[in-house]
């Protein structure tokens, strides 16, 4: 569809683009990034034939640019730009149908069917149809900018040139306008090439990227590749972290500001520590990086509370993270900010424990009973239910973790407590065989992302170490505790 050929130009005899090559297909989303400067604009420019090209060559369907008269051009590509302004006091229906001007004949211009008919489908999918007698002047920014792209579609183009079009869209309306241009590209056909300053948006709609760097390519290829932590951070001189789209597969990038710690010698330890016939508490000082089991709070995170409530062994789970929600609110504490999970077991039967290591040290807190012990090997045996956890264990880190050493932490705690179930010989009821957890085990890993960088936590791995032994040794005083209390009972 367009074929750009070792293009070089500006706005002067200096080149601000020099040796510029890539391939864009018919139907594709295809994004360039760069730097302020890059070079973005004027490539687009260039392309549209607004500037023209010092050396190279740009082709649209095997025809050089420059052969294309301006109407017939008009018919192939339009162009949104980044300002786009409206002088004369139109109507948006008015400033709309200046877009079919490419596709009128004769002197006079006339206007036909074909063009009311394209203009209403175009107002209406844009959605700005509701308002198309009011004059474009009265709109806000947003509202003008759908109405601009409305006007470029409406000239039927093949290829759509966009400078940053989400520039003065809120959140909901960015949204519907990437999404109805992929499903334009996907549905009809059109070839979209736009700016983006958002990398995130970028990464998340188009098919390939082209990445712009002192005015020549860095690397054109699948937005996966070119979102590069390393590149990124090479390209804009910023600090930039990558990662995955909770929903879709798309990489996704986060700024990581400059903070300036609080608390430099903050640290997690018995005494932040409070327990009560209720609930356990720990409220740390500052948020810590989570990934968890909880009932609140699961998955990854910042949090700076975390509460394992205790509750009968008859508690009604059918809403319990709605339940558990309002509870931690009825006790002044903010669910958002809050890990919290829920166990049967008397809350004065937990242990906890602190141990050191080189530069570095865990806060571990087992509350443990094993009236539900399951064999996982034999899991298929037993029924599902939902009841509250039993085996609950948090890890605190006085350190800086990974995002490897938080998966692996997870492992090692596993090993670590099916170890202390098997010493122990917990038997699966249903089964008979040694038990390998509860059916509703929880776990926390926490840490304060201070101090000794921790890359691993495998179970021969310094941290790993610490956690194995911290685990082992507090689940098995959890769960002899809890078996003292049900014999004396």
């Amino acid at each position: 569809m367009l074929n750009v050929q070792e293009v070089s130009g500006g706005y002067s005899s200096e080149a601000v683009l020099k040796d510029i090559s890539f391939n864009v297909e018919k139907g594709e989303l295809f994004g360039i990034l760069g730097p302020n400067g890059s070079g973005k604009t004027t490539l687009l420019k260039m392309i549209s034939g607004i500037l023209p090209i010092h050396q190279g060559e740009v082709l649209i369907d095997g025809k050089r640019l420059q052969d294309y008269k301006a109407k017939q051009l008009a018919q192939v590509i339009a162009v949104l730009s980044q300002h786009s302004t409206q002088t004369f006091s139109y109507t948006v229906k008015e400033t709309i149908s200046l877009g079919r001007y490419a596709h009128q004949r004769g002197l006079f211009q006339s206007w036909s069917i074909a063009d009311e008919v394209v203009v209403q489908t175009v107002m209406k999918q844009i959605g700005v149809d509701r308002f198309q007698h009011k004059n474009i002047q009265e709109l806000s920014g947003g509202e003008q900018q759908r109405v601009f792209l409305a006007q470029a579609l409406a000239q039927e183009p093949e290829i759509l040139l966009l400078d940053e079009p989400t520039n003065h869209l809120d959140l909901s309306y960015q949204k519907e306008l990437l999404d109805f241009l992929k499903q334009w590209t996907s549905e009809k056909g059109l070839t979209v090439i736009s700016i983006f300053h958002d990398l995130n948006l970028a990464g998340l709609y188009c098919d390939r990227l082209l990445l712009l760097e002192n005015g020549r390519i860095n690397i054109d290829h699948i937005p996966n590749e070119v979102l590069r932590e390393e590149r990124i951070r090479d390209v804009y001189q910023t600090d930039i972290q990558k990662h995955p789209h909770p929903k879709v597969a798309a990489p996704q990038m986060v700024l990581l500001p400059k903070v300036k710690s609080e608390a430099v010698d903050f640290h997690l330890e018995e005494s932040s520590l409070h327990i009560s016939e209720e609930y356990i508490e720990l409220t740390s000082k500052l948020p810590l990086r989570t990934m968890s089991s909880g009932v609140i709070g699961s998955g990854t995170g910042w949090h700076q509370t975390f509460v394992n409530r205790h509750v009968d062994k008859n508690y009604n789970c059918n809403d319990h993270r709605s339940e558990m929600a309002s509870f931690l609110t009825s006790k002044g504490f903010e669910p958002s900010e809050t890990v919290g999970m829920m166990t049967a077991v008397i809350l004065e039967d937990v242990v906890y424990k602190e141990y050191s290591g080189d530069g570095f040290s865990i806060f571990v807190v087992v509350t443990a009973g094993v009236g539900n012990a399951i064999d996982a090997s034999k899991s298929e045996i037993h029924s599902f239910e939902m009841v509250p956890g039993t085996i609950n264990t948090w890890i605190f880190v006085n350190g800086e973790l990974t995002e490897e050493a938080f998966i692996q932490s997870i492992m090692t705690a596993t090993e670590a407590k099916v170890k202390a179930l098997n010493d122990l010989k917990v038997i699966d009821e249903v089964t008979g065989t040694i038990a390998t957890g509860t059916s509703t085990d929880s776990i926390l890993i926490a840490a304060t992302q201070m101090g000794e960088l921790l890359e691993f936590a495998g179970t021969i791995t310094p941290l790993g170490k610490l956690i194995s032994k911290a685990v082992y040794q507090c689940t098995t005083e959890a769960i002899q505790k809890s078996s003292k209390r049900k014999r004396t009972c």
